[in-house]
């Protein structure tokens, strides 16, 4: 765990992938590991598009200027995010499966049940800056284990796809710390903290588990239902997060002292930022 974050200036990453070889089961053999990962691709974009406008709403209320340029960083970072899980969504539709039903229900949530809310005020905002908080620091997990699933590799897993989750990843851990420095900012109240925590991880286990079901059952090929035999078959061979990580990773969250540089690894991260291929394209003459 890197000691020096508070050093880091935030900034979105041009990058560019192309899909155009992207098989549709990307980790061999393991159409249902795939689909739960592909999972990020027709979830997080409307969710990254309301941290986004949440985020947005805050920036008036900041009165540090390091944390101010801290939450612009991370702006432009999820917008960024949005569109590139979008291109791989768009590709899954391309080879004929189609995520526009699941996409809509994320559409509902984020926009009309976590949405603008008249005359409901700062307590509105701050709300959903804490259930943003208890996200990111799942998303900071997901892209610590990303970046340290060697499995992956050794599935012969598609290394474009590997690039977006481990470019995406690296930055998670770049910016985790931000969202609860926000929420800490505007209300520090280990209430709320707590609770927003005891709604969001319920929620994302839902979101996950009903993804993955929708991706397999609409696949093309047919490879058959999602079960919890393969879940727990693939968390073992580490191309999954296996249940014991993840449920390691939620007490911390409620210890009074906790906060996200705890979680992660930012030298690694930002190595692997400046490695990272998609954004060597992008910085490439074409």
């Amino acid at each position: 765990m890197s000691t020096d974050h508070e050093q880091i200036v935030l900034r979105a990453r041009d990058v560019r992938f192309d899909w155009a070889a992207l098989p549709m089961h990307w980790i061999p053999g393991e159409p249902q590991a795939t689909h739960s990962i592909n999972v990020l691709h027709i979830a997080l974009p409307e969710g990254e598009r309301w941290f986004v406008e949440v985020f947005k709403q805050a920036v008036p209320l900041i009165r540090d200027e390091r944390l101010r340029q801290d939450v612009l960083g991370f702006i432009g970072q999820e917008a960024v995010h949005a569109e590139a899980h979008d291109g791989a969504a768009r590709h899954l539709e391309a080879t004929g499966l189609d995520v526009r039903p699941f996409v809509a229900q994320m559409e509902w949530v984020f926009r009309r049940l976590l949405g603008e809310r008249p005359g409901a005020g700062e307590e509105w905002l701050v709300e959903r800056l804490a259930l943003i908080a208890a996200i990111e620091h799942y998303t900071a997990f997901l892209g610590q284990w990303v970046l340290d699933a060697r499995a992956l590799d050794d599935a012969g897993a598609d290394p474009t796809m590997l690039d977006l989750l481990r470019w995406h990843g690296a930055e998670e851990v770049e910016h985790r710390s931000v969202a609860f420095d926000l929420l800490c900012h505007l209300d520090g109240r280990y209430s709320r903290r707590v609770r927003s925590m005891a709604v969001v991880t319920p929620v994302l286990a839902w979101i996950f588990v009903r993804g993955t079901r929708f991706l397999l059952r609409n696949d093309p090929a047919r490879p058959g239902r999602a079960s919890w035999r393969a879940y727990l078959k693939a968390a073992r061979q580490g191309v999954v997060p296996a249940p014991r990580e993840l449920l390691k990773e939620i007490r911390p969250y409620f210890r009074r002292s906790y906060h996200p540089v705890e979680t992660g690894n930012t030298d690694q991260a930002v190595a692997y930022l400046a490695s990272s291929p998609a954004a060597r394209a992008a910085d490439s003459p074409t």
